[in-house]
């Protein structure tokens, strides 16, 4: 094998640009200093347009993770009720954060591979009046869910006071996140998905709505504490010693997705959802999520002629090939590609010739260039539109 070759395909991290990594590898700069304050009046006002918000964005170093324990220790106490909208192990993870605080967390939990519907969740709300807070995922890494937040979020306002919290750290710069038309009181996500960046910054945007409950709760964080952030954004400022290198990055991240074009970056993801599930129905492997609610940024399979990590191996070991395992119950039991990011169409293609020759030799019946035929057409389709 060829060394230092290897083809990342899974949802997250994912690969970094070569002008992002060069940007990365700047001289340090000082955080206190008016380099750094530039550097973040550059940043700011443009990643707003990603969460689609007015709203000012904190960034916070540390993983999407972080984000999310953020969320959870700034908007709710010990006291409160909440529900955790469960598609998957992102949306587990968000409960388990929740119990962790000793927060009362109930639990709407879909089947994996399946999305939530607003008719249940509103049910859900009726019989359960106390509700102060609703978190959820909106793409759901582990099994390639899209969740409808516009829907939802109509929802629980229409049925409740509580926020509506949502990870949206596998789909935001991907998918259109509209954070202020769906009513979104607070967006999480993180750098190394379709941001195109390492891990290592978590960015969150807040609504008015949400800050009123932030400054009225009483919680105890030290370094998550919102509230100190924000004071610091009006000055074009950080409470503490940011990840400079990946701002660096971000800064030309949004360089490149500014020169791409937003809606472009949009299509392109839909373009490469839809070759990959092409590809994987021609080749018949069967798709753990439907297409209504599958997510242009990852897509999950769950194989009932061979087993899922064989085909990883086999991919992995010949061509150095990275795909995605399953999680929790879907261990073992599914693959995911990552379709996101710093990839193209013709990634995609790549891929799917390398996933066929491995199905070839686990004795799958499969026609050589089956899957590629169909991913070309829809490809060929989108280009002829």
């Amino acid at each position: 094998m060829l060394q230092d070759y290897s083809l990342l395909r899974i949802p997250g991290p994912t690969p970094v640009p070569p002008s992002v990594q060069s940007a990365m590898a700047k001289p340090m700069i000082g955080h206190r200093g008016e380099e750094a304050t530039e550097l973040l009046q550059r940043i700011r006002p443009r990643v707003k347009q990603l969460f689609g918000t007015e709203q000012d964005i904190i960034m916070i170093a540390g993983s999407g993770t972080a984000g999310l324990e953020t969320a959870v220790v700034n908007t709710v106490s010990s006291n409160d009720e909440v529900l955790v909208i469960v598609t998957g192990a992102f949306g587990d993870r968000f409960a388990k954060i929740c119990e962790a605080y000793h927060i009362k967390t109930h639990r709407l939990d879909v089947p994996w591979g399946e999305a939530v519907s607003p008719e249940v969740l509103e049910q859900y709300l009726k019989n359960h009046q106390n509700i102060k807070a609703v978190f959820m995922t909106h793409c759901e890494t582990s099994t390639g869910v899209l969740n409808p937040i516009a829907s939802i979020s109509k929802t629980i306002h229409e049925n409740s006071n509580a926020l509506v919290i949502v990870d949206a750290v596998s789909s935001l710069g991907g998918v259109k996140t509209e954070m202020d038309e769906w009513g979104v009181d607070l967006l999480v996500t993180g750098s190394q998905k379709a941001m195109m960046l390492p891990p290592g910054l978590t960015l969150l945007g807040v609504s008015d709505r949400a800050w009123k409950v932030i400054e009225s709760n009483e919680h105890g964080c030290f370094y998550f504490d919102l509230q100190t952030y924000r004071k610091n954004v009006e000055g074009d400022k950080v409470p503490y010693t940011p990840a400079i290198p990946l701002l660096l990055g971000l800064d030309q991240a949004l360089n490149l997705i500014e020169a791409e074009g937003l809606e472009e970056v949009y299509r392109r993801h839909e373009v490469m959802k839809d070759m990959t599930r092409a590809a994987m129905k021609a080749l018949n492997v069967p798709l753990l999520t439907e297409d209504e609610y599958a997510s242009p940024t990852v897509t999950a399979l769950k194989p009932t002629t061979f087993q899922a990590e064989e085909l990883r191996k086999i991919v992995k070991s010949q061509f150095n090939l990275s795909l995605a395992g399953g999680q929790q119950h879907l261990s073992g039991k599914v693959f995911r590609i990552g379709h996101m990011g710093y990839c193209a169409p013709a990634d995609v293609l790549q891929v799917i010739s390398l996933i066929e020759i491995g199905l070839i030799q686990l004795g799958e019946s499969v026609t050589p260039g089956a899957g590629v035929k169909s991913a070309q057409e829809v490809l060929l389709a989108q280009i002829n539109k």
